[in-house]
Formats: structure tokens, C-alpha cells, sequence
């Protein structure tokens, strides 16, 4: 037997309507989403020996509805943008889409950028928040079973993952041995590293490599990448443990900026200039990186998060100066945004994950266990997520762990 998608189509209507008719029959006094007992409703599954693609994982049913965060008005502020929803309807997913129970979300400094809708200024509030997550797949559809199946472990970048469920494409996700955080540290903050160094560092042995912010989420990655690539790196943070942090991953000079002057530091240590800036701070930090560079220099903006909670995104620099400096030194500036590189992204991820599986790699997860309201467990955790990162105080990449449903069997 064979199916194509309108067959498919035509099956899913016909199985919601004999669903229908059949609950109907059994609980006439059951309304329209609700149960005969009361609370959420089970969505009943088609189970047919020919189609394992529309049953949830072991068997395991998927509610009618679920938690999710939801920007609800633009602003930098996330606790202003950002409403959790108790009730939104768990989606379906189309026919080369997977449905993803998540596990495990991670946190980015551009989470608040998304909230502010800087990156698609067309998009109009309410629009679901978070863009990566890692899961099981509970259900998918006809097309997406060609390659994947349920209880399937994946991890993807896609809009939305800030929910207990999340539908993707099947042809974004990426396919995992197991649900690990130290998976999702790769998917956006480790591919950044990984393809920003490559298709802009021009990395070499002996080269002198700045990176700012060096023991966050992406920082590690660059600090690894570059000494990799055989090059002496100098990593930028603000306490004596993430300079620990930043040693014990290969670093060869963590500067703690609130205890030591880095312009100071790097004109007694490195007189003749840094060969690559890897910058996300902006502002002051902008102007410190692009007066350390050394002829012939590269400077990589990849964020400057300094400014994001302002209603600008901005952070002023000095850049009247600007031209004539890189001038002076033949040096460069090169502004990297994942989404412009995603013909990259398959290829790095692949060599992303063959390097953490023969540990040639640390993926450094920060799950909250040291903020003062300790782990970040459940959406609501996200708030506060999103506030211990602009605090400064996270070390490696900030994900929040999601419960499994109580309707679980795994």
C-alpha cells in the first residue's frame, strides 16, 4: 500500500472524524474540549499496523494542551514581552514535520532581540518564543517517518521551542544518540563558533586570538576551535572562576576584566596586536578590540549583548575614528549571523558531534544549580534563566530542563 501526501491528508481528517463520532457516542455529555471526567482530553491516535508514524512514544499519549511562552509585546524587557500560556493547543505536525516533546532549552543572549522582534520587523505580536530545544520525538508525519520514527532522540534550531511541544522539520532536525544538554551547547552557540572561525578567521598556527566574553555559551567553543588550530588564545571574563574555567579548556592567558585593565594587559603583552577579535560584547569592549588589532587584523562581530536590554540594541562606540584605524592597519571587520551561513550548518554540526563523542570537546552546561533560586527546571524557570545570564554569572551555555508530562511513559 502506498500513500502520498493527499492520501495522507485524507486518512488524518477521516481518523478526526471517526474519533469524533466514536467519543461522542461513548460520552454524549462530553463538550467540545473537555472530557467526560474533566481536565485535559488525551488526543486519541490512529493506530494501524501500517502507519507507526501517527503513535506517540511507547505509547504514551499526548495531551490536548500544554505550556508555552509567548511574546505578547515587543520589548528588550523579557519579563514584559514574554507571557507563559497554561493552555495552548499542542500542534499537529504536517506531514515531513516531527512532533518533539522537549527536554532540555537553551537560553541565548538573542532571545530578547527575538522578543523585541528586531531580527523580521513584519512579525506582529503574540508569536512563540525560543528558537532551540532538544527532545523525543512523540509523532510525526507520513513523509518524516521515511527517516526518522518515534522515540527517536533530535535536537533542532527552529522557532518555538520555548514549549512543552514543539513541531519541526523533519529535514532541521538532527538526529542524536541520546537527550543530553551538552547536545544543545552545539546547536546554535557551538555551529556559531565552529563556522564564523572557519569562513572568517582565517585561523593559523602561531596566530594571537582575542575572544570576549570567552567562558559563555559560544565563547568556549571559539577558545577550543581556535586552539585547535594550533594559535595562542587570549580569553576575556569577569571572576577568577572563569578564568579557572577558561584555563582548564585550553585557554593560554583568561584576563579577568574587573580586576585586571585588558587594553593595559595587551599592550605589556601583545605589542604587536591581536590577529583575530572574536567580539560579543559591543561597546566599550568594541572600541578596547578594534585598538588591539594587529596589521593585517580580523575583528569578528558575532553580537554585542551589551546593548540588547537597551531599546536601541545598541551600545554607543567610537566610530568616527573607525575607517582611518583600519586603514592604518590594513585590518578588517566581519559581522557573522548564523542564518546566512545555514548551507554550512549540516557539515559543522556533523564535525561539532564527532568531536564531542571522541571528547575532543567540552560542552560546558550551566543548568542554574548555582543561582540563587537554584536549577532552571519548567518554563517558568526561563525568566530567570534569561536574567542570570545578563547578570554575568553563567559559565558555558544556560539551559533549562523541562519535566517529562505526567502522561509519559518514558
Amino acid at each position: 500500500m502506498s500513500f502520498n501526501t493527499k492520501s495522507s491528508a485524507l486518512l488524518r481528517c477521516w481518523g478526526s472524524r471517526f474519533w469524533r463520532r466514536r467519543r461522542q457516542q461513548l460520552c454524549p455529555l462530553e463538550g467540545p474540549f473537555g472530557s467526560c471526567f474533566g481536565g485535559a482530553r488525551p488526543r486519541p491516535i490512529l493506530d494501524m499496523s501500517y502507519s507507526r508514524h501517527f503513535l506517540d512514544f511507547q505509547g504514551s499519549s499526548i495531551p490536548s494542551s500544554m505550556k508555552k511562552l509567548v511574546v505578547t509585546k515587543l520589548s528588550s524587557n523579557f519579563r514584559e514581552a514574554v507571557t507563559l500560556r497554561q493552555d495552548a493547543p499542542v500542534p499537529l505536525p504536517g506531514d515531513g514535520d516531527l512532533l518533539v516533546r522537549n527536554r532540555f532549552i537553551g537560553i541565548n543572549a538573542s532571545d530578547i532581540n527575538y522578543s523585541a522582534g528586531r531580527y523580521d520587523t513584519s512579525v506582529k505580536p503574540p508569536f512563540d518564543a525560543g528558537f532551540e530545544g532538544i527532545g523525543d520525538v512523540v509523532a510525526l508525519g507520513l513523509s518524516a517517518s521515511a527517516r526518522y520514527t518515534v522515540g527517536q532522540a533530535v535536537a533542532y534550531m527552529t522557532p518555538g521551542s520555548f514549549a512543552e511541544y514543539t513541531v519541526v522539520p523533519a529535514k532541521q532536525a538532527v538526529l542524536l544518540p541520546s537527550v543530553k544538554p551538552e547536545f544543545l551547547t552545539l546547536m546554535v552557540s557551538g555551529a556559531t563558533a565552529y563556522i564564523s572561525l572557519k569562513e572568517l578567521g582565517e585561523l593559523s598556527e602561531g596566530k594571537k586570538v582575542l575572544v570576549t566574553a570567552a567562558s559563555g555559551g559560544t565563547g568556549q567553543f571559539a577558545v577550543q576551535l581556535s586552539k585547535k588550530a594550533k594559535c595562542h588564545v587570549i580569553g576575556t571574563c569577569s571572576s577568577d572562576e572563569k578564568a579557572g574555567f577558561l584555563k582548564s579548556i585550553g585557554c593560554d592567558h583568561p584576563i579577568n576584566y574587573k580586576t585586571e585593565n585588558v587594553a593595559a594587559v595587551l599592550k605589556r603583552d601583545y605589542p604587536e596586536g591581536m590577529d583575530v577579535v572574536y567580539e560579543s560584547v559591543g561597546g566599550k569592549m568594541f572600541d578596547l578590540a578594534v585598538n588591539s588589532l594587529a596589521t593585517k587584523g580580523r575583528l569578528i562581530v558575532i553580537g554585542f549583548i551589551s546593548g540588547y536590554q537597551n531599546p536601541t540594541g545598541l551600545q554607543p562606540v567610537k566610530a568616527e575614528m573607525l575607517p582611518a584605524k583600519l586603514l592604518k592597519k590594513s585590518a578588517s571587520i566581519r559581522g557573522f549571523f548564523l542564518n546566512h551561513y545555514l548551507s554550512e550548518y549540516k557539515m559543522a554540526m556533523e564535525h561539532l558531534l564527532t568531536m564531542y563523542k571522541s571528547r575532543e570537546l567540552v560542552c560546558e552546561v550551566d543548568l542554574g544549580d548555582m543561582s540563587p533560586e537554584g536549577k532552571f527546571t519548567g518554563l517558568e524557570s526561563v525568566f530567570r534563566a534569561v536574567d542570570y545570564m545578563y547578570m554575568g554569572k553563567n559559565i558555558g551555555k544556560i539551559v533549562v530542563e523541562l519535566p517529562n508530562s505526567v502522561n509519559s511513559k518514558l
